[in-house]
């Protein structure tokens, strides 16, 4: 196996990349071998779709399967290789029917077939062994020897960059939310990618264009969570637990939490969230309208195993950051959803939760509640302008000197502490917006005021940078400025793809002079950084007390 797309990656100082027995995520080296070859095969399927496309030909089934089969190979989403295997499956036959189709069309019409190289000449019986054998060439470091480094990590930035714009393709789809440019966008980079690209420009070109389309696929996912519940209004959440029977949610997707709301609605059962599902409270079709969903539970993903191991109930993983359920003994209590999976755990298809219910009816629950703690979420795009009038009156005004943007993936290295102590360290007129679960390092904090406005908004999920966005154009728009020029700075967190994905799309945007920490993904060589500091101003996050002193008086 070799793997290097999140922070956990294995960097010593003669080799950089995962590459043992075992992935840092739990992953074996046959899951790894096996979402290698599928990721390369879907390549190939992308080229095919591609040119079938330039012959008038949409294929709608392998629009909305390739982002689900590219999503299962995100960081802690699927572990279970009998899915892997039938992914792939259904990606063949898809390649094989896309082909097929294409070369028709061009015999119908008089056309020669063009013949794509790399992952389109993939060609393989449908079995576990026959996956692993051709896992070599389908590895995504191939043609390391003959490029080097920088073209390998550039294809890597570009690869992993698309993995985060599936995922919320994905997103965006189960709220029947599509497009068909996005659907051909998609194809055209993937095809691209798959031909093993050599250049730096095409490369960097091939990035900005992966965080364009992001922003394209943020914007309609944006548009199917509030057509469907509403736009997010802040409101309070109580962190702390209640007595009864319970069931937990983590992930991303709002409509399997809406799903088990409405199917629990009248059995005694409490609904907390967890994680990135935290700001569906602020949703009014949701946290406004069922009053059993009565809080939070716990913090960001990489505490669940000590987190799901206290919860008395049953516990729903609706999208990525899934860990090892096995290692304290809660996996009977878990269940799976859409593209996530762990061998043994139960796999909900469809959108009956009753299995859900039935065990949450059979568990312990919370026996006494918990003196309440309070926290705030719910700053999306419209509560966010129509703050904005009293934002700006206070800068004019010279009361609010600066917004730092502190948001991103969390995670549990030492030195993500950086993020905790530069907003706790920040001037007390400066306001601090956050999004994703990066917020957990620091949302327990009171922060106050200024003159009514408060110092700490929320946003919401990663899948809501959209809206931070929205409000960066908003001030710009106010001030009469670039985004640039405002007092406003990007402070980001990363652990995966969809950080990457989110990264790419405020470059492709011109926004410059972000900090990202708490290290340099492995793949981006001091050559790469190098470069892109001088394209876009990016540069790495140091202490605390320099970020501000730079920020503020540089």
């Amino acid at each position: 196996m070799f793997c290097m797309q999140c922070e956990h990656t294995i960097v010593t100082p003669v080799a950089k990349g995962c590459s043992y027995a075992a992935g840092m995520c739990g992953k074996t080296s046959e899951i790894s071998d096996l979402q290698d070859v599928l990721v390369y095969l879907i390549q190939g399927v992308s080229s095919y779709a591609h040119l079938a496309r330039s012959m008038g030909i949409k294929d709608v089934e392998a629009d909305e399967y390739l982002p689900q089969a590219f999503f299962s190979t995100l960081t802690n989403v699927n572990f279970d290789e009998e899915r892997l295997v039938e992914y792939t499956k259904n990606c063949m036959a898809l390649r094989n029917r896309l082909k097929a189709a294409y070369e028709a069309a061009c015999a119908e019409q008089g056309v020669t077939p063009e013949q794509p190289e790399g992952a389109a000449q993939l060609d393989l019986s449908i079995d576990k062994a026959a996956m692993l054998s051709v896992a070599p060439q389908a590895v995504v470091n191939r043609g390391f020897e003959q490029v080097g480094e920088d073209i390998i990590g550039l294809r890597l930035l570009a690869l992993y960059g698309l993995k985060g714009v599936a995922a919320y393709m994905e997103h965006a789809r189960v709220l029947d939310q599509t497009s068909d440019e996005v659907y051909a966008e998609f194809h055209r980079i993937m095809a691209r990618l798959g031909e093993d690209p050599t250049e730096m420009e095409e490369l960097l070109g091939l990035a900005m264009a992966i965080g364009t389309l992001n922003y394209q696929v943020m914007e309609i996912l944006d548009a199917g969570e509030t057509n469907a519940y509403g736009h997010p209004k802040p409101v309070q959440v109580n962190m702390k637990p209640i007595a009864g029977k319970c069931i937990l949610v983590s992930g991303h997707d709002l409509i399997d939490l809406h799903h088990i709301l409405e199917q629990t609605k009248d059995k005694g059962i409490n609904v907390y969230t967890h994680g990135e599902m935290l700001p569906a409270h602020a949703y009014p079709e949701l946290g406004h309208k069922y009053p059993h969903l009565v809080g939070n539970y716990g913090s960001a993903w990489q505490n669940q195993q000590k987190e799901f191991a206290n919860f008395p109930g049953a516990i729903v993983m609706t999208s990525n950051c899934l860990i090892n359920p096995e290692v304290q003994g809660y996996a009977e209590r878990m269940y799976t959803r859409s593209i996530v999976g762990w061998p043994g755990v139960t796999h909900v298809i469809g959108d009956d939760f009753s299995v859900v219910i039935d065990k949450a009816l059979e568990c312990e629950g919370f026996k006494y509640d918990e003196i309440p703690h309070y926290t705030t979420t719910g700053f999306a795009r419209n509560a966010l302008m129509e703050a904005a009038p009293a934002v700006i009156e206070q800068v004019k005004a010279g009361n609010i000197s600066h917004f730092l943007l502190v948001g991103g993936c969390d995670g549990d290295k030492a030195e993500r502490s950086y993020f905790t102590d530069i907003v706790k360290q920040a001037p007390k007129d400066t306001v601090i917006l956050t999004l994703a679960c990066g917020k957990f390092k620091f949302n327990d904090l009171e922060f106050g005021d200024i003159n009514g406005i408060p110092r700490f908004l929320d946003v919401g999920q990663c899948n809501d940078t959209y809206s931070a966005i929205q409000l960066a154009l908003a001030l710009a728009d106010a001030f009469e400025c670039g985004v640039n020029d405002l007092p406003l700075t990007l402070i980001l967190s990363w652990f995966e793809q969809k950080a990457i994905a989110v990264l790419l799309t405020l470059l492709s945007l011109g926004i410059k002079d972000i900090r990202v920490g708490p290290t340099a993904p492995a793949f981006l060589t001091d050559n790469l950084l190098t470069a892109l500091n001088e394209m876009t101003g990016l540069k790495l996050i140091t202490t605390p007390e320099q970020d501000l002193n730079d920020i503020l008086n540089g």
